[in-house]
């Protein structure tokens, strides 16, 4: 974006909670099974069925609102929000309006130069919808198919005020946010299954003006890249238009991942009337401290508060510990860890770099990490004692990801123990310097890389086994004594 504009946005997140029954049903909650085979009367809106709010929504509700530093309201209500889709089976949404559960919250991003405040507005609860199945052509015509297992599942809508001034900014909230459920464990947060969605509301202006431009709105984005992409890309095609002197339309938009653009749904000139009004069927949501408490007392240590930790205990860069509290399962692992060991840098390092390796390489998650702490910190061991070097642990390391066997196993059984002996290495970097004439003359006449040639000489010919740092005295002393004797 040029100097000339500025970018205004909000993000509308919407968050399936993990409980186990739908929002006003017993309906199962679980993700896929066979089409339509998780409903019932209910959430299928049959008439004469009455829905029963389901209270462990509202209670993850209100931790959520709590964690966001929300404003729990003392009288909430829901509403019937009518408008006609396929998916929407009844006809309606029941969702929070015009009183929501929570407002007034805000959350921090950005780097320790410059956190950013990020205001709330509002936290409702809602059901979610149904989903369309498209699949390709009956003949020439492409069809959809609906499937309502989905529908009923309780929702939570968060709305962002539109503080956010760029795609990197909206990228970090999102991680932040999506980092803050999972911690307290409202939400399994997995956007490919559709448990956390975002739209994203869209404006330009000219630079210091306090006025908002016209709002176009970006549904149903799925993953972080697709979220900082579109909104770029929107951005963009926003400030062409104006500088062309067209006039920018206030629509729903869609983002196209293949062809990375956003194109038009449909166009959102004239408000659209939902026709709101209260669900008939239920009572208000009444609040109190005492209920609020109780809530409150189930939050664990939030992201904001672990990485404090971190930096103060551990003396670790925020850097280091923002990657540590991205998954509340890292930092129990790291924790864990740390009551073993004491080289804090150490352990986040091989967390934050070879572990994170492995499990994005496998597909998996740190819950699903065949490694433990201990194995961890016993290989660390092996490493300040001299037994193995710090090449051989990434072999090591990769072993014991693979078999789940402890470092000391994977060393014995695939002889990887680091050789030590001065003895032995004298006449292995005897031998190098003998073989490799050339490059000793080069570095004494002044070409100190040919050292590391030499080096690597002698790790090769020891596989790797070599004490890295006796291997460059030992050379150094070697190379010395040609060196007087010339």
């Amino acid at each position: 974006m040029s100097k000339n504009f500025e970018s205004v946005i909000g993000l509308e997140v919407h968050v399936e909670m993990k409980t186990d029954s739908k929002m006003f049903c017993g309906c199962t909650t679980s993700f896929g099974g066979a089409p339509n085979t998780h409903v019932c009367p209910v959430c299928s809106g049959l008439p004469g069925t009455l829905p029963v709010l389901n209270k462990k929504a509202v209670d993850y509700a209100i931790q959520t609102a709590l964690a966001l530093n929300c404003r729990i309201t003392e009288l909430s209500k829901f509403s019937r929000k009518n408008y006609f889709y396929p998916d929407l089976d009844k006809g309606y949404q029941i969702s929070q309006y015009d009183l929501p559960l929570a407002v007034a919250g805000h959350i921090f991003v950005g780097t320790d130069d410059q956190m950013e405040k990020i205001r709330i507005n509002r936290v409702h609860l809602e059901e979610d919808a149904g989903k369309l199945v498209h699949f390709g052509t009956i003949s020439t015509t492409p069809y959809s198919l609906v499937d309502y297992n989905r529908a009923g599942v309780p929702l939570m809508e968060i709305v962002s005020e539109p503080d956010i001034r760029s795609s990197e900014q909206a990228k970090s909230y999102l991680e932040k946010l999506k980092a803050i459920l999972r911690f307290i464990g409202v939400s399994d947060c997995k956007m490919e299954e559709g448990s956390l969605r975002c739209d994203a509301n869209i404006s330009i202006r000219k630079a210091g003006s306090q006025e908002f431009g016209t709002k176009v709105e970006i549904k149903n984005l799925n993953s972080f890249r697709a979220v900082a992409k579109s909104i770029e890309y929107e951005i963009a095609r926003q400030e062409s238009a104006v500088l062309a002197g067209e006039r920018i339309i206030q629509e729903t938009r869609t983002w196209d991942e293949n062809q990375g653009i956003t194109l038009s749904m449909r166009s959102k000139e004239e408000a659209h009337d939902y026709r709101y009004f209260p669900e008939p069927d239920l009572v208000p949501i009444v609040t109190n401290e005492a209920w609020i408490e109780e809530q409150r007392k189930l939050l664990p240590e939030l992201p904001d508060a672990r990485v404090s930790r971190y930096m103060e205990t551990y003396q670790l860069s925020k850097y280091d510990a923002d990657l540590l509290t991205a998954d509340p399962e890292v930092g129990v692992f790291f924790d864990a860890a740390m009551t073993m060991y004491t080289d804090s840098k150490a352990v986040a390092n091989w967390i934050n770099g070879d572990l994170m390796y492995h499990l994005n390489e496998n597909g998996m998650e740190i819950k699903d990490n065949p490694l433990t702490p201990e194995q961890l910190t016993g290989m660390l061991q092996m490493m300040d004692q001299g037994i193995i070097s710090g090449k051989i642990a990434k072999q090591v390391f990769a072993e014991m990801f693979i078999s789940g066997k402890s470092a000391e196993q994977v060393v014995k059984e695939k002889g990887l123990t680091q050789i030590s002996d001065a003895s032995v290495l004298e006449e292995i970097v005897a031998t190098v310097i003998q073989d490799n004439p050339q490059s000793v003359e080069d570095f004494l006449s002044g070409k100190e890389r040919a050292a590391g040639f030499l080096v690597g000489q002698i790790m090769k010919a020891t596989k790797g086994k070599a004490n890295p740092g006796l291997v460059n005295e030992l050379l150094m002393n070697q190379l010395k004594k040609i060196s007087e004797k010339k």
